[in-house]
Formats: structure tokens, C-alpha cells, sequence
């Protein structure tokens, strides 16, 4: 799996019409109407999203490997 960090997910999530929400500390908390779900993508500078985490954050936003 491709290797990502928070500022390339969030960009990748804004283009598929998730909107930020808020910001509470380096976590930026997106929604989309529809979608009960909330996504919180941790923004550290630069430092990549860890497997677990992108897996989990990609299931809810309905992306595919093939999409990162």
C-alpha cells in the first residue's frame, strides 16, 4: 500500500466533496452530507498516515487503493 501523509489525504478527500468542519489541534475533522461518519485526519508536518489508520479512514470515505 502507498504511503501517504495527512495534507495528500485531505486533499484527496476534499476533491471527492468531503468539507472541513472544524480543526481541534493538528486533527482536521471532515463530513459530507449523506454521511453520518466523520473523518479526523491527523495534519503532522509532513510525517506519513500509518497503514492501520489510512485503511480505516479510506473504508469510510469509500476510496480505493487504486485512488492514493
Amino acid at each position: 500500500m502507498k504511503s501517504i501523509s495527512g495534507k495528500d489525504f485531505i486533499r484527496l478527500i476534499e476533491a471527492r466533496g468531503w468539507r472541513l468542519l472544524r480543526i481541534s489541534g493538528s486533527h482536521h475533522i471532515y463530513g459530507k452530507n449523506g454521511y453520518i461518519e466523520r473523518l479526523s485526519v491527523p495534519v503532522h508536518s509532513g510525517q506519513v498516515l500509518k497503514i492501520g489508520l489510512l485503511k480505516h479512514l479510506m473504508k469510510i470515505a469509500e476510496i480505493s487503493e487504486n485512488e492514493l
